[in-house]
């Protein structure tokens, strides 16, 4: 009977916590965009109208909107950017609106762990603000819909559709500073860090170690300091290539640096080499 009873309620407690997994009568929808050199995100959830009235309805006028379903709507920039002039920092953010019946109030919020709206709503999280005008569309969009729309180089119109109203949030993207900036960067040559990461690889790889020796000394010679760890590959790249004097001297540096900076690892791999190399 005990044997019974322990069976019933098993087989219960696997009904009572089963799952039974069905559609989201609001899909999950992740899009994302690359405009220029940067890169936009969002992930929202897409209700459908289903022969309901949406603005002015299902979505009242003039009361704040979460924007789509369930979860908060939240874009992301890669880059900072600029939202109707005002200057947007590189991360995620809620975006929340005010639909009205001529033009459309549209906040990017910083705080994105909301289901919906906010239970109070922090004027200080509001990073950015927008009023774009409402455009009507002859055609019916069924399921809510957020895209991209006007994408050229450095500009794009988040796009936000439904029912028969589109909105359209103009966004600049630093394109042309991210460009120059590697113009400059490349037309100036290459840093200290190209130098050392190029000598490295070419050294652990077993390639040409006079490449490698030559560049680890330009990059010690652009570097404004001399790191003791860059000090420790440069000495094993003159080990390598036959130059044990200038090895040794180069780790006594880097030796030197790691007792500075307090560093055990590399202040026993310089005393190890030290002493392989006959100088300890």
């Amino acid at each position: 009977m005990k044997t019974i009873f322990t069976t019933i309620a098993f087989v219960m407690s696997v009904v009572f916590y089963a799952q039974v997994e069905t559609p989201q009568p609001s899909p999950n929808a992740m899009l994302t965009q690359n405009v220029g050199l940067s890169e936009v995100s969002v992930a929202y959830s897409r209700p459908s109208a289903k022969g309901r009235v949406i603005f002015g309805d299902l979505v009242p006028f003039d009361k704040r909107w979460r924007t789509g379903a369930n979860e908060n709507t939240i874009v992301t920039f890669s880059d900072d950017v600029e939202i109707g002039g005002q200057a947007l920092e590189a991360g995620s953010y809620s975006l929340y609106s005010i639909p009205k019946k001529g033009s459309w109030d549209i906040f990017f919020y910083e705080n994105t762990e909301n289901w919906g709206l906010p239970r109070t709503w922090n004027e200080d999280a509001v990073v950015a603000m927008i009023n774009v005008p409402v455009k009507s569309l002859k055609h019916l969009v069924e399921t809510f819909t957020i895209g991209f729309d006007n994408i050229t180089m450095d500009k794009a119109h988040l796009a936000i559709s439904w029912e028969k109203t589109k909105v359209e949030v103009p966004i600049a993207f630093p394109t042309d500073e991210m460009v120059e900036a590697n113009i400059d960067r490349i037309m100036s040559g290459p840093t200290a860090a190209d130098y050392f990461n190029s000598a490295v690889y070419y050294f652990t790889s077993g390639k040409d170690l006079d490449k490698a020796e030559a560049w680890m000394e330009k990059g010690m010679e652009m570097a404004e300091t001399k790191p003791f760890w860059m000090q420790r590959q440069q000495s094993l790249i003159y080990a390598a290539n036959g130059k044990k004097k200038k090895a040794i001297e180069t780790a006594k540096a880097s030796l030197a640096g790691a007792k500075k900076a307090n560093n055990a690892d590399y202040i026993k791999m310089n005393q190890d080499s030290l002493k392989e190399w006959g100088a300890m």
